[in-house]
């Protein structure tokens, strides 16, 4: 049977974080929880992802999902990319721009052979065929929007569920065309996209605390889909620099200094001084910048970081995954009960 939103304990979905903070026993605490952990298969090899099913199997028999990156559209024009490869020459090491598809058919594959209980795409919709390959495995498929005109377009190829991403989410905005992202607010989002379709909804963008998630419940969610509060979780893997950047007060931003896909971050040295010249050229940039992270990450260099965080940071918590996931839902029973005392 085909998994439900109705079916969790908690509607409370871990995002799934590429490039590090998400990982299989993160995943696993929070369904063991009650709620949906997810995992990232964004950036990692077939064969990495397989070995990330088998460590989240061994922890939790409870349903998870798997998050995969679309494939971008044509490649980007490569003047584009060399004009800003050589603001870059000062910083450091710089990688070899290339276009690719994150292995997406591998991908694709890969979760279908092995039936993961639900499959949620980012960067683009899937085609109406790929869904229903996974749908023939046994998994559903949800697709992230950031405009009613998504959701239009993802519910005709078939989507079971809709992630409605406001412009608050940390991280890379999930729209399908880089060149004109959704930059809407999560609350009107919200009632924009339930006008335009009929499909359960998960709300993302800027919740961290139990108030949040009883918030866009009330305004016709499923499930909120938090993940900057779950980024100073103990099981995540975000490193030292950019735990310790997150519980500063720094200001957030969008920017596609660090992979020419827009995305939201906290502030910092590479973010102010490249965001001006970044084009829009994703995967190119994300492989030209790739050393300098490395070397940063290495160095805790917060300053040369991608710092992902919402605009909601602040209110992350350091504790336990499952600590958190029972804190939201008990903190998100008292909200609604309150405002409905108010009514």
């Amino acid at each position: 049977m085909t998994f439900s939103l109705s079916r969790l304990e908690h509607p409370i979905v871990q995002a799934p974080m590429g490039g590090g903070p998400s990982t299989p026993a993160l995943a696993a605490a929070v369904s063991e929880a009650g709620g949906l952990g997810f995992l990232a298969a964004g950036y990692l090899s077939p064969d990495a992802v397989r070995e990330d099913l088998t460590a989240l199997h061994a922890l939790t028999g409870r349903p998870f999902g798997v998050n995969l990156f679309a494939p971008p559209g044509e490649p980007a024009d490569p003047g584009a990319v060399q004009r800003y490869a050589a603001t870059l020459c000062d910083e450091g090491e710089l990688g070899e721009p290339r276009w690719d598809d994150d292995r997406y058919a591998e991908k694709l594959a890969l979760l279908a052979q092995e039936r993961v209980p639900v499959v949620s795409v980012t960067f683009g919709c899937p085609a109406p065929e790929a869904v229903a390959d996974l749908h023939a495995a046994g998994a559903a498929v949800w697709v992230t929007v950031t405009t009613a005109a998504e959701a239009l377009e993802a519910a005709r190829a078939g989507a079971d569920a809709l992630v409605v991403q406001g412009v608050e989410a940390g991280g890379h905005r999930g729209s399908f065309d880089d060149a004109a992202p959704g930059q809407i607010g999560l609350l009107a989002l919200l009632a924009l996209v339930g006008e335009a379709v009929e499909l359960p909804l998960v709300a993302a963008g800027g919740i961290a605390t139990g108030a949040g998630v009883a918030a866009v419940l009330a305004a016709g969610a499923s499930a909120a889909q938090l993940g900057t509060a779950f980024m100073l979780a103990e099981e995540a893997a975000t490193v030292p620099a950019h735990r310790e950047a997150l519980r500063s007060d720094s200001a957030t931003a969008l920017t596609r200094a660090f992979t020419g896909r827009t995305a939201r971050g906290l502030v910092n040295r590479f973010l102010s001084e490249h965001d001006a010249d970044a084009p829009s050229a994703y995967p190119e940039v994300a492989h030209l910048t790739g050393p300098l992270r490395a070397q940063a990450r290495e160095r805790g260099d917060a300053d040369g970081l991608n710092l992902w965080a919402g605009q909601a940071h602040t209110l992350a918590r350091e504790a336990p995954a499952a600590e958190i996931v029972h804190r939201l839902a008990a903190e998100a029973r008292e909200a609604l009960a309150d405002a409905a005392r108010r009514l």
